[in-house]
Formats: C-alpha cells, structure tokens, sequence
C-alpha cells in the first residue's frame, strides 16, 4: 500500500472517530470554548501556540523525571494554529529537559479531520526530533489509541529505529497510567476523562465501580521517605539534618572524582534498586552505596528523598514570593533571595543551607561534571518547592529554576548567617 493510500485510510480512521463520538454525545464536549491559559504573560516567545496548553510540565514521575503531556483536544482547529509554530514550541518546551531523562505523554483523544497536522508535518517532526531529544526519552505513553495510530505506523515504521519503537507503550485506559506515573499531576483534560469514561461503559455496560482507597498506614519509626522534617528529627535523637540527605552528600563528596563524574543528578538509576534502598532506610537499616557500584543511585536517592516530603523544603508559603523573582530588578535578586530564604522556618534553613553549600560545590566542578548551577537548578528546582494545589506550569518554570540557580552561584551571599547548632557538609 502506498503513502498516499495510507493516508487516505488514516482520514477515514478519523472521521470514523468523530462519528462515534457523536453518536456517544462526546462530539458536544470536543466542540466546547477552547481551553487558553489566562494567566500567560503575553510576551511569551510562543504566546500563540502556549495559550492554548496543549503541552504541559506534569510534574515528575516517581523517579524524579520530568514528564511532559502533549493533548490532541486541546488543538485548535488547523487555520487558528500554525503548525510549524507548534513543532518549534514543542522544541523549545523540550529543549528545557531533554538533559536529564524525561517521560512523554500523548492523549490522543481530540485529533480531528479539523485539526490534525499533515502528515507531511508530522514526518517533518520525527526528523526534526534527532537524537538530542530522543536520547533521554524514557518513555512515551500513547493514551486511548485507535486504528489511526496503527496506520501511522505503518507509515513511520520504517522510519523510526527499534530502539526507539520499545519506547512507545499503548495504553486504552486512564487507570494503565497509574502504574507507570503519578497520575494526580498530570492535570488531565476534561475531554479526555470524558473519553475514557464512555470507553469503560462501553466495555463493561456500566462504569466501574469506584475503588476504595484504603487509609495510610501510620508511618515506621524509622520512616526517612514521605514524612516530615520534624518527624525525622523527632526519631533521630533531635538531629537536624535527615540520615538520608546527610549519608548521601558524605558519599558523592568522598572522592573528588565522584563530584566529577559527568551528568552527575542527570541520569536516573535502576527503578527497583532505588526502591530497594528507600525499603533499607525506611525500615531502619543501614546503606552501603558501595554495594551497588552506581554513582547515580545515591544522586536519585537525595533527590527522591526532597521529592517526597510531605511539604516542599521551601515550603508552600514562600512559593508566590519565589515566582515574583523575575519582576525584580537583575542587581537587587541576589537580595531578595536572601530576604524570602531568611523567613523560613529555623529547621528548613539549616537543611536548605547544607544542601545548597553542597550543591554549590558540584557547580565548582561544572568543568568536569557539566553539572552548572543552572543545569542543577533544572533539577533540583521541583524538587525544592511546588505549589500546594495542582502542579507547576511550564511559565513558572523560569522564576522557579532562576531562584534556585541564585541560591546556588551567590550561596556565601545569601547564606550568611550562621544558626546555632548547624553543620555543613
């Protein structure tokens, strides 16, 4: 079968699409007012493509990576949106992340005859994604596929490499998305709830009955992962700073060829040696690093730890004076950084202090390790502090990773002061 005749079957795929969808009443919700993100400044360099969120920052996965959403209802039709502007939005967006290892998401309800790209575009796009973006890809999970996903295919299939096509799982439902995804941040549009929803009813005749979460379970004396600095504390013979953090930075900064080693927080680690190690800590014993001859175990290990706290390090009440660091004039940040560190809680800024020295540290060693203070702000950012609703859109990315970088190349500036009983690494 040719190109041509491909195509010709994918655009009847989809109008088969829309067909079912108005008989199922959903055709309605897709024809709703487009979706636009009212708070976007509207000097973003792509404030015409980003208004209208079809891609978003989902925050990380369990494992710290950033996870990226891509929301085909979301699209506008194809004389609103200029789909070369979108491709380069696209980029830029990635060009953020594609450093460090990240997850992809694409929803794929919502493509329509009205709205769908070219195919020539889209062949266009796989190229343009070189090995740059594709390298640190972990993941792309293709949500609620259907017989127009098989026939694109088959006409990229000899395109894409088989590397690549492992990448790629199919997922019909919502649900599948929990197992891989902390599936609370991925701000989901409500289209696609819609979908998944009469999916299930059509599967089963009726929607699923709603599963009963059972209550946490009170935490072990000994817990390290998702509890409270003071409840660290409190179990740890009043020590300030948390046995995870304070094991970790001691072992990458024993050597000074660890704090070289290239990537260093960049890379993630096997996913069940990182849940072996947090079981260890969890239930009270002890980690020897060396046992697991993999340098970025304990790089993701203090990372996941930060991720996991109940509350952010910088805690949720700083986060609006954080996102105002760029409305403040270039030579007085340095000071305003100072002044929103200095209103922590006691405990918070003696934790933030030593892992800010420390991380200032691995930015002196940028040379070796290409790990600058804004390569780790990229990083560390998100984990260090988020909203306490929802999760952090791609606009307030920069303000966030630019306080972060300050913290780290001005650390002697900002840290000035000493408190009673502190240590550093």
């Amino acid at each position: 079968m040719s190109e041509i005749d491909y195509e010709k079957l994918a655009e009847i795929e989809l109008q088969k699409d829309e067909t079912e969808d108005a008989q199922s009443g959903q055709e309605k919700t897709f024809m709703s007012p487009p979706f636009e993100d009212t708070e976007l400044n509207i000097n973003h360099p792509y404030y015409d493509v980003a208004r209208h969120v079809i891609i978003q920052l989902a925050g990380d996965d369990n494992f710290g990576r950033k996870v990226i959403t891509f929301s085909c209802c979301r699209m506008p039709p194809s004389h609103q949106l200029n789909h070369t502007r979108l491709l380069e939005y696209l980029k830029y967006t990635l060009d953020h992340y594609v450093e460090n290892d990240y997850m992809a998401v694409y929803f794929h309800y919502g493509l329509r005859s009205l709205n769908k790209p070219s195919l020539k575009w889209l062949q266009t796009a796989y190229k343009e994604f070189d090995r740059k973006y594709k390298k640190n890809l972990k993941a792309l999970y293709v949500v609620h596929p259907t017989n127009f996903i098989k026939i694109l295919w088959n006409i990229f299939k000899p395109l894409i490499s088989h590397k690549f096509g492992k990448k790629i799982t199919y997922l019909n439902y919502l649900s599948d998305l929990r197992e891989h995804l902390k599936y609370d941040q991925l701000n989901i549009p409500q289209e696609v709830i819609q979908r998944d929803e009469n999916l299930r009813r059509k599967q089963k005749g009726k929607l699923p009955p709603v599963v009963k979460i059972p209550p946490p379970r009170p935490p072990l004396p000994t817990q390290q992962f998702g509890v409270s600095l003071q409840y660290i504390k409190d179990k740890n013979k009043g020590e300030r700073i948390p046995p995870v953090m304070k094991e970790t930075v001691s072992y990458l900064k024993r050597k000074a060829e660890f704090l070289r080693v290239e990537g260093l927080f960049r890379r993630s680690a096997s996913v069940q040696t990182i849940k072996d190690v947090q079981k260890l800590y969890n239930q009270g014993k002890s980690v020897n690093f060396n046992d697991y001859h993999d340098i970025y175990i304990p790089a993701v290990i203090l990372k996941t730890f930060l991720r996991e706290l109940p509350q952010p390090l910088l805690t949720f009440e700083c986060y609006d004076h954080i996102l105002g660091i760029t409305g403040v004039e270039n030579s007085l940040r340095v000071t305003r950084c100072k002044q929103i560190i200095h209103g922590l809680p006691e405990h918070n800024y003696v934790v933030l202090k030593y892992l800010i020295c420390f991380l200032h540290m691995v930015s002196q060693e940028s040379i070796y390790n290409r790990m600058t203070a804004s390569s780790l702000a990229c990083v560390f950012g998100l984990n260090l502090i988020w909203p306490s609703k929802g999760t952090v859109s791609l606009s307030a990315l920069v303000p966030l990773n630019l306080f972060t970088e300050l913290l780290i190349d001005f650390y002697m500036n900002i840290f000035n002061s000493t408190v009673p009983g502190e240590i550093l690494p």
